[in-house]
């Protein structure tokens, strides 16, 4: 054989065996990278009844959701529910903070019990500051006569009999024997129902959450109903309240029909077995006789489900008369059975609670003095009285 033929055979023998073993390591170095990118496959574990146990789900980003904190693991923490104050504390704090206000009516009682002697003057400019702090002419006049006869024997010589006669006068005044409880009886098993009314303006929807919060701290079971939906934030600001204290709220988009959400609401507090179902209504200018038309439908749309037990009517202390004519036109229209009086602070005038349960024929039940979530509270004509006086060293 050729010598040059010889050397092209071995160089194509050569060339082939390299051309294989580039070939063949190339696959199993790609077969071998693939294997390593999966998971070790491990058997699930066999219970003692021979089935196995599904593993547990690893998430996307590769780590097991049980060797993360808790912190991490849990991407939705629940909302904190706080403990609303106690009624009794509640008492206490409010009857302090209104004997620190600057309050018209509380002004013209210091002032006649700082004087030397009760000539007519006297007696003039107080029963000039009863009426101007919307106590009325009437009961000023009442009030006016049977202090100048009790105090006409012994004077103000001693202070605190001259205290103590006018204390029990203004609490008779007030009204010590009126029921100021809130009605919260369950006919046939059904919720009670509150239903909240008012103007615009006067803090209807805050007094309802914090009428939340007075109920559940009482051991009440709650069930809030948004049925204003007027005001576009009224649904949220009230599910926010509800939140806070862990009760639920029945709402729907603004523009809704009012009746159907309290109708809603109701039944939906049937259902949970709840205690008290509240529901809030859209502020509403008291002659506005379309608006007033609506909110007696409201009423009356409930009480398919089960009766209103207290129509509570939202008032604000600084309205003065008007405050007075709101509660006159609203009463004719769903029945009012009970005031709250919000803003009741330093610029209220006070003699307003007098007034309108003497036109109304019914009582102030609830009081607000601040902004605070708890400053809502049962009212109490001792304490009113004695806050009044700047007397806050009695208890409640």
């Amino acid at each position: 054989m050729n010598p040059i033929t010889l050397i092209w055979i071995i160089l194509g023998i050569l060339v082939l065996v390299t051309v294989v073993a580039a070939v063949t390591a190339g696959v199993s170095r790609r077969k071998a990278l693939r294997e390593g990118s999966k998971p070790a496959q491990v058997s699930p574990a066999p219970t003692e009844s021979g089935k196995t146990v599904p593993e547990a789900e690893t998430p996307a980003g590769g780590e097991s959701a049980v060797g993360r904190p808790e912190s991490e693991a849990s991407q939705v923490a629940e909302p904190a529910v706080e403990a609303p104050e106690a009624p009794g504390s509640r008492m206490a704090r409010l009857r302090r903070r209104l004997a620190n206000s600057n309050n018209a009516l509380a002004r013209g009682l210091a002032e006649l019990l700082s004087a030397d002697k009760l000539d007519d003057d006297a007696w003039d400019d107080f029963e000039t500051t009863l009426i101007t702090s919307d106590l009325g002419v009437g009961p000023t006049t009442e009030l006016v006569e049977k202090l100048r006869s009790e105090l006409a024997i012994d004077g103000i010589s001693d202070s605190a009999h001259a205290r103590e006669v006018l204390h029990h006068e203004l609490v008779e005044l007030v009204g010590p024997d009126m029921d100021r409880s809130i009605n919260l009886d369950r006919p046939e098993g059904k919720p009670a129902v509150v239903l909240m009314v008012g103007v615009n303006g006067t803090g209807k929807t805050t007094t309802c959450g914090k009428l939340a919060r007075v109920l559940v701290a009482e051991g009440k079971t709650v069930l809030l109903g948004a049925a204003d939906t007027f005001r576009a934030a009224a649904g949220e600001q009230l599910e926010t309240w509800g939140e806070r204290v862990g009760v639920r709220t029945v709402r729907k988009d603004a523009g809704a029909d009012p009746a159907s959400v309290a109708y809603e609401a109701v039944q939906a507090g049937i259902d949970d077995g709840v205690d008290v179902v509240l529901v809030d209504t859209a502020g509403r200018l008291h002659t506005k006789a379309g608006l007033m038309d609506e909110l007696g439908k409201v009423k009356r749309v409930i009480e398919k489900l089960a009766p209103v037990s207290e129509v509570l009517l939202v008032l604000d202390a600084t309205t003065g008369q008007n405050g007075l004519t709101q509660a006159c036109i609203f009463s004719e229209v769903v029945d009012v059975t009970g005031i709250v009086l919000s803003k009741l602070d330093g610029s209220a005038k006070g003699g307003i609670v007098v007034q309108v349960q003497r036109e109304l024929g019914v009582p102030v039940k609830l009081i607000g003095l601040g902004e605070g979530a708890d400053d809502l509270a049962p009212f109490d004509a001792d304490n009113f009285v004695t806050g009044l006086m700047g007397d806050d060293s009695a208890e409640c």
